[in-house]
């Protein structure tokens, strides 16, 4: 059985406040809590850098946690959290972004069972099959490449795998069997604990990726194949816009 902690920041550069961004009647972080909760995680909690996301978490009845503000990403969020309660070593942490509001349930479910299934892994995360060549070459697309047990080898912005043969001055043709990493991850304790202390590793400057820096420091990171694509997470009011129209138009039960 596995814990579910949601990051949560109120301040971000391109929109300001968007845990609590109203998306069909309900805070974007709501959203995002009730799935974690159908996903059947033995605990679900809020971990923020603000008390006004703290009231709106309270108000709909979940559990949050006051965080430092300085931490640089969710990692180091959720570590702070882990250490406070003295989580042992071997317990599992799933960390679902409080932007992805239409996080499929499964997906949760997935990868806080991918440790079960790989004893031997640290972190485990999941990919879904890039489906156009301008997802292959688009830099914020995070692409990764595994070995043939599924264990992650690197993630990059770059196109990878490149297909020698079918590369053209122009760039890259050829996508196929290219796969795209989607942003939950589940730790075990001790592995995130130690995460979070390790210095930024040159790969991960280099590529603005966290996930480099656990493969720099020998970190075992376990890849699946997501039982289903994920709907897009929120960055830019464009894309409040565009996740609000989906929810709107979802039926009742799928909210």
């Amino acid at each position: 059985m596995f814990r579910v902690v949601i990051p949560a920041r109120y301040d971000s550069t391109r929109l300001p406040g968007k845990a609590l961004s109203e998306i069909a009647g309900k805070p974007m972080v709501q959203w995002v809590y009730e799935r974690a909760r159908a996903a059947g995680a033995r605990e679900v909690l809020i971990a923020t850098d603000d008390e006004l996301i703290i009231s709106a978490a309270h108000a709909f009845g979940a559990p949050a946690e006051l965080t430092a503000r300085e931490h640089a990403s969710g990692t180091d969020r959720i570590a702070e959290v882990a250490r406070r309660h003295r989580w042992a070593e071997d317990e599992l942490i799933v960390n679902v972004q409080g932007d992805e509001p239409l996080i499929p349930v499964a997906l949760i479910r997935q990868v806080g069972a991918l440790l079960v299934e790989h004893p031997q892994a640290h972190i485990g995360t999941l990919a879904t099959a890039i489906e156009s060549l301008a997802e292959f070459t688009d830099p914020n697309a995070v692409k990764v490449v595994t070995d043939a047990s599924g264990r992650a080898l690197y993630f990059s912005r770059a196109p990878i795998p490149c297909n020698r043969e079918a590369a053209s001055a122009s760039g890259p043709r050829d996508f196929s069997g290219a796969r795209r990493h989607v942003g939950i991850y589940a730790y075990r304790v001790g592995a995130l604990l130690r995460l979070a202390a390790l210095p930024q590793t040159a790969l991960e400057v280099r590529e603005k990726l966290e996930q480099l820096r656990a493969l720099e420091h020998g970190l075992a990171i376990q890849v699946a194949d997501a039982l289903e694509r994920p709907g897009p997470d929120v960055n830019t009011l464009a894309d409040l816009e565009r996740v609000s129209a989906l929810l709107a138009r979802a039926a009742p039960e799928s909210r």
